[in-house]
This record gives structure tokens, C-alpha cells and sequence, in this order.
């Protein structure tokens, strides 16, 4: 079942083409790395994928719903996490949790019993009552991507999440992520890090606005006669004509 569905995208600002004519699609569960280098337009796809961004052209839709049309319906649908994290840090941990919950339209008798199943399952109980700018980044990062899926949304998008943090705690949240796509929700996700691509079923690498390669990693590692995802990406990325 395809959750994410992209046909000719394209977003330009005047004469600049920042997403050219981009189409894939995701399946439901998939956890699918959206690659590519600075300024090669994956993170104007992600926000046109997320209602944020009206297309120049094509068509797109997210679970079930088109990107344009009823770009509000997306936005119920998807969780989204940044790299900037969005929690609150004047706040507790549990306060953050009852916040998010609210704005994503959660039973108000359902949340506290939610809150405490998810602080329980992160091992988090005796850090409730802690202000979130107290926590170690790590913690910081499994809490926001739990916030993002607070609401159990079809798809989260995680853009960039991992930047900054040490392997470990990335290890972590990469186990995070794969209990969320057992789950049943698609993770649509950036990085920098070649070696997460790995952990990916399949990967699309961008260059100057197009999609130029999209497959497992040990396909794309066959056909570019690679070792690792990092030297497919270099390969690619060497394509690049735009700064």
C-alpha cells in the first residue's frame, strides 16, 4: 500500500529550480532515506510532502490526500521532527507530552495514561517532572521523535534528526525508528550520516534539484560497484553543477 506518492514535483522560486520533476513512492511501513547534499532540494520536497510548500507542478499525495488540495488533512496525518527538535525546553517532560497531545487532537481523558505508557517505555519515569532543557541531547532527541508520533500518525518525517548526536544515542533512536515501521508507520527520513542510510529499506539520492539514483542500499551499492552508501553518495554527489 503506497502512503507517499509523487508524480512530476516540481517547486520553483523564479528561475531557480530548487525540486525538478521528482516521482517515487513509499509503501506503508517503509523506512525510506531521503539523501542528498546542501542545497539539493530535499528539504523543499519534504515540505511540499507535508503541506508546507505549494508545488509550481505535479502532483503528490500523502496519505491518501493531496499535497495541495487539502494540505490541511496531511498535516493530521503526518508527525514531523527536525534536527532543531521542537520541544519546549521551558517546560517538563511530561508538560511537553500533554502539549502535544492536545495539538494533535488526542482525547484529553486518554493523554495521561498515554503519557505514562510512553514514559514508561523510554524509561523515562524519573525524569518526568524534569525540564526538557535539563536533559542530555539524546534524550532530548528520543523525546521529541516520540512526541512527533505521540498521536500513532500514518507517516513522520524526521529531517535531519540525528545531527549533533553521538553514535550511541543515535543507535538508540535508529531503534526507535524501527519499532515505529513495525508498527506500522512510514518514516520518511533525512540524514548526512551515509552509514543510516543503511539502516534504510530503501534510499533516493538528489542532485541539483532531481532525483538521480533510488533503491535498496545493497542495490545501489551493486550498481555503483560501492562498499558502503558513503562512496555511492560521492559518487553522485560529484554530479552536482549547482553550489
Amino acid at each position: 500500500m503506497k502512503v507517499i506518492e509523487s508524480e512530476n514535483l516540481t517547486k520553483r522560486f523564479g528561475q531557480f529550480t530548487a525540486v525538478d520533476n521528482i516521482s517515487f513512492a513509499v509503501e506503508k511501513g517503509e523506512i525510506f532515506g531521503f539523501l542528498g547534499a546542501n542545497g539539493a532540494g530535499k528539504t523543499t520536497a519534504m515540505r511540499m510532502l507535508c503541506g508546507l510548500s505549494k508545488p509550481t507542478s505535479g502532483k503528490g499525495t500523502v496519505s491518501g490526500f493531496d499535497i495541495e488540495k487539502q494540505s490541511e488533512e496531511v498535516k493530521k496525518n503526518i508527525g514531523y521532527m527536525s534536527q532543531k527538535f521542537a520541544l519546549y525546553e521551558d517546560l517538563k517532560v511530561w508538560e511537553n507530552l500533554r502539549l502535544y497531545g492536545g495539538i494533535y487532537g488526542i482525547e484529553k481523558k486518554a493523554i495521561g495514561p498515554k503519557i505514562d505508557a510512553l514514559l514508561h517505555q523510554l524509561g523515562f519515569e524519573s525524569e518526568k517532572n524534569t525540564m526538557v532543557k535539563s536533559l542530555p541531547l539524546g534524550w532530548k532527541q528520543k523525546l521529541a521523535f516520540s512526541a512527533a508520533i505521540f498521536h500513532e500518525p500514518k507517516i513522520v518525517f524526521l529531517d535531519e534528526p540525528t545531527g549533533g548526536v553521538d553514535p550511541a544515542a543515535r543507535r538508540q533512536f535508529w531503534e526507535l525508528i524501527y519499532d515505529a515501521s513495525d508498527r506500522g508507520i512510514t518514516v520518511f527520513v533525512t540524514t548526512h550520516y551515509m552509514d543510516e542510510a543503511e539502516y534504510c529499506n530503501r534510499v533516493s539520492i538528489m542532485v541539483d534539484g532531481r532525483i538521480e539514483a533510488l533503491d535498496s542500499p545493497k542495490n545501489l551499492k551493486k550498481q555503483f560497484e560501492a562498499e558502503n552508501m558513503d562512496h555511492v553518495f560521492h559518487q553522485l554527489a560529484r554530479r552536482a553543477k549547482r553550489n
